[in-house]
C-alpha cells in the first residue's frame, strides 16, 4: 500500500486541529498526519501531542519557534516526508476549508489517474467557494487570471493550498532554491513541477470558509505572489 502522508501547518488552531485529524484518520486508506505548528500560543501543539497517544505511529509533531511563514513550514514537511520514504503527500489547511474527503479524490487523481500534482481546485469549474466575502473571491480569482495569463501555465486555481504531490515531483525539485514564503509559495511550486514536464491536473472542490478560528490571510501575502510572478518567468529550471 502506498504511503501518504497529509501536511497540515498550524498557528493558533486549537479549535480545529483534534477534529480534523479524528476526519483524516476516519477515511479509508491509512492516511499518516504530519502536523507543523508554529509556537502557538493558544496549546495547539499541546492538542496534538495528546492525540499522539491514540496513534503514535500516524501522527507526528514538528514544533517550530515563532511564525516563520507558510512555505517554509511546508518545505519542512516536504523534506520530513522524503526521509520517512512517503509515496504520496499532501498539503492541507487545518479549518476544514478543506474537506478531508477530497483527500481520496487528490490520491485517485494520482494513484489512478496518472497525474503527477493533483490540485483541489476552487476555480475550474467556475467558482466554487461558499461563505467568503465577496472582495476576497475577487482578489483570489483574480491573483490566479493573472498568474495564468503572466506564466502561461493551464492551471485555473494557482494559489491553492490543497494539493498531493507524487514523491518523484519534490525529489525532482531543488527545495532550498524556493524563494516565497506565503501564497506565493504555492504557485511557484506548481509552475516549477510544470516546467519541469510534470503532469498537473485539477480536481474540483467546495472551498468553504473557515468556521472556528480566526483566517491567516492578509493582503501582504498576496503582494508576495503578485511581484514574485515577474521573476518567476525569467528563472531558469
Amino acid at each position: 500500500m502506498d504511503k501518504k502522508l497529509v501536511i497540515i501547518p498550524t498557528y493558533n488552531e486549537k479549535e480545529n486541529i483534534q477534529d480534523i485529524i479524528s476526519a483524516v484518520f476516519a477515511l479509508p486508506g491509512d492516511f499518516h498526519v504530519l502536523v507543523i505548528d508554529d509556537g502557538s500560543p493558544d496549546g495547539t501543539a499541546a492538542l496534538v501531542k495528546e492525540a499522539q497517544k491514540g496513534a503514535p505511529e500516524k501522527l507526528h509533531l514538528i514544533e517550530r519557534s515563532g511564525k516563520l511563514g507558510l512555505g517554509t513550514a511546508y518545505l519542512t514537511g516536504f523534506r520530513w516526508a522524503l526521509k520517512q520514504g512517503y509515496d504520496y503527500i499532501f498539503e492541507m489547511d487545518a479549518d476544514f476549508s478543506h474537506d478531508p474527503k477530497d483527500l481520496l479524490r487528490l490520491y485517485s487523481a494520482c494513484a489512478e489517474g496518472g497525474a503527477d500534482l493533483a490540485v483541489g481546485s476552487r476555480y475550474c469549474n467556475g467558482v466554487s467557494v461558499v461563505d467568503w466575502p465577496m472582495s476576497r473571491i475577487v482578489m483570489s480569482y483574480f491573483a490566479s487570471t493573472y498568474v495564468r495569463g503572466v506564466l502561461k501555465m493551464k492551471v485555473y486555481d494557482t494559489t491553492a493550498g490543497f494539493v498531493c504531490y507524487s514523491r518523484k515531483v519534490l525529489e525532482a525539485m531543488d527545495l532550498d532554491a524556493v524563494k516565497m514564503k506565503g501564497y506565493g509559495f504555492q504557485i511557484e511550486m506548481k509552475y516549477t513541477a510544470w516546467k519541469k514536464g510534470f503532469k498537473l491536473v485539477e480536481v474540483p472542490i467546495i472551498f468553504t470558509n473557515r468556521q472556528k478560528g480566526t483566517s491567516k490571510m492578509s493582503g501582504g501575502i498576496f503582494g508576495e505572489a503578485f511581484w514574485g510572478v515577474m521573476g518567476l518567468r525569467c528563472r531558469k529550471f
